[in-house]
């Protein structure tokens, strides 16, 4: 059996990079022997890294003929439909989809987050394309709801990310075991720039300031690469408290581990809240996009503000702070809602394997 994986991959960004492990891994568990190739802008990463083959995901012609010789297409995870991030995105995911149907292959939309989807022959061709799909399946209400605004008819499946399928319990992290020298407590803090009129980053040093004074040791975890390294040394610099900055280049899996070894987090990254609840860390978000809220509604963590709304720092100190002085109670919390999100995420590898058995 031969898939082809298409979505944002190849661009080292942690949470879709999360997203492309967790759909190998699910697949695998389910056959074992299954040839995957990922079209990604890193042909060389992805292979080195996953272990599949690898295809550039601009050379159309390479795309088709690795279509041809396939059983299926897998697009997504991730915000693939969208077009509040560039022009491109919707006509790029559904071009391929469109060449998996000239290939006369099947695809499957896999646990995708749809929206925002604003220009109308965008809205057209998303129902036009996706009602040829094998199944449909989403990552959140909003996205089934605009999908059928577009006149679409067929079933929709909510399914959780992908991520959530995977096991902390199998990583570790040799980076936090050698600068851990306490068992001081640990806020881990996903941060990221975000264009807006508050100047949420001013409030986010007030509070990570006020709960290292309640005896938690703020530890930055940069999701996606350089750039939130950089916005992490960034808000750590205006800080007077002591704090601890991860390497940006850790791979997933220590992301993970390391979040598994903090005792509460404060996050932004829809994927570092994913990370947090995968290893039962309790959490509190900081949002700047819905599905932040929608995730942490599915695994009952609080939100501690929006970005752009003029959010309170007395709240989410005090947020952080019941999160870690009930942490016992919230872990229980996350591993009750998580080990049925568990087996959701896994059971749509188990949908495509059985679709093409």
């Amino acid at each position: 059996m031969r898939v082809v994986l298409s979505g944002y991959y190849g661009f080292h960004n942690v949470g879709d990079e999360a997203i492309l492990l967790s759909i190998i891994t699910a697949l695998r568990q389910e056959r074992p022997n299954i040839e995957i190739t990922v079209l990604s802008n890193d042909i060389e990463y992805t292979k080195k890294t996953y272990q599949v083959d690898a295809v550039n995901r601009w050379k159309f012609s390479e795309v088709y003929q690795t279509l041809r010789n396939s059983d299926a297409l897998i697009s997504g995870g991730g915000s693939l439909l969208q077009d509040k991030t560039g022009l491109k995105s919707v006509p790029y995911y559904l071009g391929i989809m469109q060449l998996a149907r000239l290939a006369r292959k099947p695809y499957f939309i896999y646990a995708q987050g749809l929206g925002p989807i604003d220009r109308p022959w965008n809205k057209k061709m998303t129902k036009r394309v996706l009602s040829n799909a094998a199944f449909v399946t989403v990552r959140d209400e909003d996205s089934a709801s605009l999908l059928r605004s577009f006149g679409y008819k067929k079933e929709i499946e909510l399914v959780p990310d992908p991520v959530i399928g995977l096991n902390a319990g199998d990583y570790e992290s040799d980076w936090i075991k050698r600068v851990r020298v306490s068992n001081k407590p640990l806020l881990a803090v996903s941060v990221r720039d975000w264009e807006t009129s508050i100047p949420y980053m001013e409030k986010v040093e007030e509070v990570l300031d006020r709960c290292a004074e309640h005896g938690l040791t703020p530890l930055f975890i940069p999701m996606h690469g350089e750039q939130d390294a950089h916005t992490s040394e960034k808000v750590a610099s205006q800080m007077s408290s002591e704090v601890m900055i991860a390497p940006y280049d850790v791979s997933i899996e220590e992301k993970i581990a390391i979040i598994k070894e903090c005792d509460v987090l404060i996050g932004m990254r829809l994927h570092a809240l994913i990370f947090a609840a995968v290893a039962s860390t309790p959490m509190v978000g900081l949002s700047y996009d819905p599905k932040i809220d929608a995730f942490l509604k599915q695994v009952q963590q609080p939100l501690g503000g929006h970005v752009e709304s003029n959010w309170d720092v007395e709240q989410m100190v005090e947020a952080i702070v019941t999160q870690y002085q009930n942490r016992e109670a919230q872990q229980k919390v996350l591993e009750n809602t998580v080990s049925s999100l568990k087996q959701q995420a896994n059971d749509t590898a188990k949908k495509v394997i059985n679709y093409l058995s």
